[in-house]
């Protein structure tokens, strides 16, 4: 059986990403991928901030890496996940992996899937599942791969 504390952990952080993105695409009007100043304040409101005008400068200054004057979603997301201690979106994906993948056998299946989500109640069969995992199983052995699993999460970006 999956271990529920430190899954939860891992999970949490995933959903806190996920919220991330959500912000991020509704704030991104043209739905271009990227954000302008003016956005990013708008997204810091969403999120229950209230940011001084330099702070959202300040914030777009250290985000921006290809200094074109906005953030694409993968900038806001390293610049909002790389302070939490544990090395950015990569390793976020990484550790919620690792932690699905509770039999050690480096690829995670529709029963270990199904197994997780009905621990944290969430109404999904385990038929449902295993389409999950068989949308992006790549060479049919009805598990996913680390690889796999970060197409589905890049998906969802």
């Amino acid at each position: 059986m999956a271990q529920e504390g430190p899954l939860s952990a891992e999970l949490d952080m995933l959903s806190h990403v996920l919220r991330l993105v959500e912000a991020f695409r509704a704030f991104d009007a043209d739905s271009d991928g990227q954000i302008s100043a003016a956005e990013l304040g708008g997204i810091m409101g969403s999120l229950g901030y209230n940011p001084a005008e330099a702070d959202i400068q300040a914030m777009m200054q250290k985000g921006d890496t290809n200094k074109d004057g906005l953030l694409s979603i993968t900038e806001f997301l390293d610049l909002n996940t790389k302070d939490l201690g544990l090395g950015g979106l990569s390793t976020i994906l990484r550790r919620v992996f690792a932690a699905l993948d509770f039999q050690g056998e480096e690829f995670v299946t529709g029963e270990e899937l199904f197994e997780v989500v009905e621990n944290m109640g969430q109404d999904l069969s385990l038929q449902d599942c295993q389409s999950i995992i068989a949308s992006v199983d790549g060479d049919g052995d009805g598990a996913i791969s680390y690889e796999d699993f970060k197409l589905i999460v890049n998906a969802l970006l």
